[in-house]
């Protein structure tokens, strides 16, 4: 069952995603070499609770944190622990948060110190495809097209795409209905009506598509070891444009020199 919100939904949502947004500037802050994933994880936790939202990944299905925080050829649902992070690394961390009974979700993939050029071209590719995917995501599409339009952009600048993890719906749940595959044929897929909230969030690989689960049950890798990116916005399907829930302007903010 795919549930379209109302105007007033939305508008609550649109708070959730903007905590989201915020937690994830307020740990940006911090991200530097010699820092643990389980600090970062810990300041992003203790904002949300400060806000007065909830952290909407700690404890679901038995998730141990906050935070998920995915380093390098990590691609999602790294769990946080002592690992320090190093120059020339590459971070995913993706936050959610519960706030007045709706969720936010979002995640953003930064640069430890000075990375490898080819690193922040991967980057790159990443967050222009997410906004290529969003572009797509209009009434009258499909969930096959905003996925086509992620996979060619990224195919063509010779990336992979994540097939083992894809977008979702969101609302009072974290994961509702449709699925919102990375890659897929136009014209295909669940129908786009507006008022319905999806999650897009492009995963791509610097190498090959394929993906193992380390032994914690959690984190995905990729097969090959190579660097893999993240960035993920929560939006409302509308006639003409969506309606992005979630912000990275904060973040990019703390992220520019004093």
């Amino acid at each position: 069952m795919i549930y379209l919100k109302t105007d007033e939904e939305i508008e609550l949502m649109r708070m959730a995603n903007r905590m989201v947004g915020a937690a994830l500037a307020e740990v940006a802050k911090h991200i530097a070499p010699g820092v643990s994933t389980f600090r970062l994880d810990k300041i992003g936790d203790e904002f949300i609770r400060d806000q007065g939202g909830v952290p909407l990944f700690k404890g679901y299905k038995g998730f141990p944190n906050a935070l998920c925080i995915s380093v390098n050829e990590n691609v999602v649902h790294g769990i946080p622990c002592d690992y320090r992070l190093k120059e020339g690394d590459i971070v995913s961390i993706d936050c959610g948060v519960k706030l007045n009974g709706y969720c936010g979700d979002s995640a953003y993939t930064f640069e430890v110190g000075e990375i490898a050029p080819e690193v922040k071209r991967l980057l790159q590719a990443t967050k222009e495809a997410l906004y290529i995917g969003i572009a797509a995501a209009v009434e009258g599409k499909r969930t096959g097209d905003v996925g086509n339009a992620i996979q060619r952009y990224c195919e063509e600048r010779g990336y992979s795409v994540v097939r083992d993890l894809v977008g979702h719906g969101i609302g009072k749940e974290m994961h509702e209905a449709p699925e919102v595959p990375n890659f897929g044929k136009r014209g295909y897929g669940a129908l786009l009506k507006s008022g319905m909230c999806l999650a897009i969030e492009p995963m791509i690989n610097m190498g090959r598509k394929n993906v193992k689960v380390e032994k914690d049950g959690w984190t995905v890798r990729t097969a090959d070891r190579r660097p893999s990116a993240h960035f993920e916005h929560t939006i409302v399907v509308r006639a003409g444009k969506a309606d992005i829930l979630s912000s990275f302007e904060l973040i990019e903010q703390s992220l520019k020199p004093l």
